[in-house]
């Protein structure tokens, strides 16, 4: 009994370390999904860039992690849900809008999963050998975006403000979106007395207000202190912004 635990603690602890470094030889087509409500549907590519199949599963939630395909409540529909992709071969995925009633004045986000599962090895492949597979789960945002929303997604970054709140020991900067997109912001800092001290990041949802501590800083800071921030584009792409404190 004890050899079997130290064996089932052993894989454990090689399945961790393993995790961390596991790459997925299905290649998904971008970084984020932007459904235009205009459109009904979008389409997003998936490449098996390995020399052997893989079955993949797919489905959308609402931001639960633990989400699983047969407890889904999102107004989507994904085609095919269940498929095998060939080696070296591309598959399209269709996600469908089914109706429901999401704010029509800001997005909505939802959550895009993709699971691939390896195959079963050969009896060659596992002669001799201990065989750890893994199945890479890639989780990937959609944002939902209704007819009409003013302004441009790709500027509204540029319309962030910001402002200094004490808060404990420290100071924490306030965020404000006042356009209807959500915004991630992926690295932030602040330049005061010509250091720049780190801040913590995160997404902002639309018309709403996110708080960010500032990590180390002993003082609040003057208004007009330049803030400079890095966001996550449509395309996946960081683009550099820069602001300053409000009075």
């Amino acid at each position: 009994m004890k050899s079997l635990s130290c064996a089932v603690l052993a894989g454990v602890i090689a399945l961790c370390c393993c995790a961390t470094t596991a790459q997925a030889n299905v290649i998904i087509g971008g970084t984020r999904v932007i459904f235009p409500a205009k459109d009904g549907e979008v389409t997003l590519r998936l490449t098996n860039d390995s020399a052997r199949p893989a079955l993949i599963e797919s489905w959308i939630d609402r931001g639960d992690p633990k989400s699983t395909p047969e407890k889904i409540d999102a107004p989507f529909l994904v085609t095919p849900p269940l498929f095998r992709i060939e080696a070296h071969k591309d598959q399209s995925l269709r996600i469908i809008a089914t109706p429901a009633q999401l704010p029509n004045d800001r997005e909505s986000i939802f959550w895009l999963n993709v699971l691939e599962i390896p195959p079963k090895p050969t009896a060659v492949e596992t002669q001799d050998k201990n065989i750890l597979q893994l199945a890479i789960h890639s989780r990937l945002k959609l944002f939902y975006r209704p007819d009409h929303l003013p302004g441009d997604p790709l500027k509204a970054p540029s319309q962030l403000t910001w402002k200094t709140v004490t808060e404990g020991q420290g100071y924490v900067l306030e965020v404000r979106n006042p356009t209807p997109y959500h915004i991630t912001i992926t690295d932030l800092s602040v330049n005061v007395g010509g250091k720049p001290y780190t801040a913590d990041t995160g997404m902002i949802d639309p018309l709403s207000v996110l708080r960010l501590t500032i990590k180390g800083l002993g003082h609040a800071p003057a208004a007009g202190t330049p803030v400079d921030y890095i966001i996550v584009n449509d395309y996946g792409a960081s683009t550099t912004f820069k602001g300053s404190i409000a009075q």
